[in-house]
């Protein structure tokens, strides 16, 4: 099996990371419109999940829409949701097509949120092999499925955000 390596994973989360912050922002400050790249955006509002079953319901309707199944076979494998312990990061367990969320902690949620649940179902809707992977986790194919997804679904404002912030799927073999 060759082993591909992740060298792009860093900058995928960084760019998520400060787009969810300017979300953060804007719902707190409620100006929704920021300058980046150059453009004066307006960012669409992000869903936010008060438990579980919401994401669940939430990711079977995404994994339901026509176009999605269209483009994507692995839309017809449902996904699972379930808690996670600790409150640091979110994962796909391909294995068991289940997306693990970290609960609430301190009154907050920071996973319940659109952005991260259509990240780990850009996972879930990888068609390679997991047992031999030819890209990178968050790789060029990764990042085309993620924007795509965000692009679509949350809107082409929070796509062009992402990218204007660096998130980059170029791939390297080790």
């Amino acid at each position: 099996m060759t082993r591909v390596r992740d060298i792009h994973k860093s900058a995928v989360y960084e760019s998520e990371s400060l787009v969810r912050r300017m979300f953060d922002l804007a719902d707190e400050r409620g100006l929704r419109t920021v300058d980046v790249a150059g453009s004066s955006v307006t960012l669409p509002v992000e869903r936010r999940f008060a438990s579980l079953d919401s994401v669940q319901r939430y990711v079977d309707a995404v994994l339901a829409l026509d176009w999605v199944r269209a483009r994507w076979s692995r839309a017809a494998v449902p996904v699972r949701i379930r808690a996670r312990g600790g409150n640091t990061a979110a994962h796909y367990e391909n294995d068991c097509a289940t997306i693990a969320l970290p609960e609430h902690h301190a009154n907050r949620a920071w996973a319940f949120r659109e952005l991260v649940v259509l990240h780990e179902l850009a996972h879930h809707l990888d068609p390679q092999d997991p047992d031999d992977p030819t890209e990178a986790a968050h790789g060029a194919c990764f990042v085309d499925r993620f924007l795509t997804l965000v692009g679509e679904i949350i809107g082409p404002e929070a796509a062009f955000v992402l990218r204007a912030t660096g998130i980059n799927g170029s791939e390297q073999r080790a």
